[in-house]
């Protein structure tokens, strides 16, 4: 899919306006992704779970990034490489010790250095190329290590406990996010079978432990301070491995889905936020990332349908109108709910009092941002882009001289910050600029 005292969305000094047309380098070249697609896909990203898109390719429009915005990127990315420790990890640091802010003086876990190595990839770095592919490598190996040294019935893939990142998003946070990264990389053309034998029996190894420690209703055990973040990240991390290609257990799935549902009311507009520690944002962006992909699927079939002349010109997502495109009752109905929470859940995601989230800014607000742009991302349209406009604006203006961003409350964390920061202004590079 991370808050701060400072960021309190206040005046903005970087406009929307001021938007240049300079080209990211990721839209010079049209990397190879997907390397084990499924039948009949068509990529259209690299990082945010090989989406698929409606052949008028709505989804293909090229973006420009503001120069400000790719300096800032760069400062952050120059920073997250000085501070990678010597066994190739990165470190948050411990929940009891939350001012300690010198990346070399905490411990390492697999959780932060999971989104590290996210965002080193997300921002043109391969295995093969890019400024910070060695830290890349070493990354990789760090937490290939740590899944294959971890015993079977252990699941957890650490013996750490108390990290900022666990207290607060979850004790399996460490777990699911590296299964995430993994599926990332996989859809990546990685030239050697070996590794990509270890990275696919590693994620495996990740996807049974995450299924392991689901609960009846859908959401995740031992969940931390917000544990509705944990749950959408688990179930971001189980639909990326299931979309490249891994065997995920569709209950569990299904399961996850479906409280992610009811955590929003679509027609009052109202967040349960029981499990997002009171704090509408933190449910609300959890909502609108996990219905994404089952919602981008409802929109998909209704657009094939009128092509084909099911449906009328004008037909909208409905559970009757799925039916008559081919789908069963039981996933009509799943899908058109998907498809009006995460409608509901994108516009109110973006209110003002919504995204002040805990009231200042730590790792949480970041992460729900993240979540938040990538659900509109996937869905298309402009609504992202003038998300886009807004929140990157705000990023570069609390960016700290070092490069750094870090959190005002819970997670301080610069690691964790800085990595979440970058995934979010850097998330248009997954999109990719030609079709099969």
């Amino acid at each position: 899919m991370l808050p701060l005292v400072i960021f309190a969305f206040s005046a903005v000094t970087i406009a929307a306006s001021s938007f240049g047309n300079n080209k990211t380098s990721s839209q010079k070249e049209t990397l190879k992704c997907c390397s084990n697609p499924t039948p009949n896909h068509v990529c259209v990203m690299k990082t945010i779970f090989g989406i698929d898109t409606s052949e008028d390719g709505k989804r293909l429009n090229a973006f420009a990034t503001n120069p400000m915005v790719e300096a800032a990127v760069k400062k952050g990315m120059d920073w997250l490489a000085q501070a990678q420790a010597q066994d190739g990890g990165w470190g948050s640091g411990s929940h009891h010790a939350q001012k300690i802010r010198d990346p070399h003086a905490v411990q390492t876990d697999p959780a932060s250095t999971s989104l590290v190595v996210m965002s080193l990839l997300r921002n043109d770095n391969t295995l093969q190329k890019g400024k910070y592919s060695e830290n890349l490598k070493r990354g990789v190996e760090y937490l290939l290590n740590a899944v294959e040294n971890c015993p079977p019935n252990q699941v957890q893939i650490t013996t750490l406990t108390n990290t900022q990142p666990q207290t607060k998003l979850g004790r399996n946070i460490d777990v699911i996010l590296t299964a995430q990264f993994f599926t990332n990389l996989l859809r990546y053309e990685l030239n050697n079978d070996g590794l990509k034998k270890r990275i696919e029996k590693a994620l495996d190894k990740c996807i049974s432990k995450i299924q392991q420690t689901q609960s009846d209703n859908g959401a995740w055990q031992d969940g931390g301070w917000a544990p509705v973040l944990q749950s959408a990240l688990a179930n971001n991390a189980l639909e990326s491995a299931d979309d490249v290609g891994r065997q995920v257990d569709s209950v569990v799935l299904r399961r996850s889905r479906d409280y992610q549902n009811k955590n929003f009311d679509a027609d009052t507009k109202s967040a349960v936020t029981g499990d997002a520690a009171g704090v509408m944002l933190y449910s609300i962006s959890s909502s609108a990332r996990a219905s994404a992909k089952d919602a981008q699927l409802a929109e998909t079939v209704i657009t094939k349908a009128k092509k084909e002349g099911k449906l009328d010109k004008n037909a909208k997502v409905t559970e009757e109108n799925l039916v008559i495109a081919g789908y069963g009752a039981s996933a009509s109905k799943n899908l058109a709910t998907a498809y009006k929470v995460n409608k509901a859940s994108q516009t109110e995601a973006v209110r003002g009092d919504v995204m002040s989230g805990f009231g200042n800014n730590g790792g949480e607000e970041f992460l729900s941002f993240l979540m938040t742009g990538e659900s509109m991302l996937m869905q298309g349209g402009d609504n992202w882009k003038k998300w886009y406009d807004m929140m990157s604006g705000k990023l570069v203006n609390i960016q700290n001289q070092d490069g750094s961003w870090n959190g005002h409350h819970c997670i301080t964390s610069p690691v964790f910050c800085t990595a979440t920061c970058l995934l979010i202004l850097s998330i248009h590079n997954d999109m990719q600029f030609s079709m099969k």
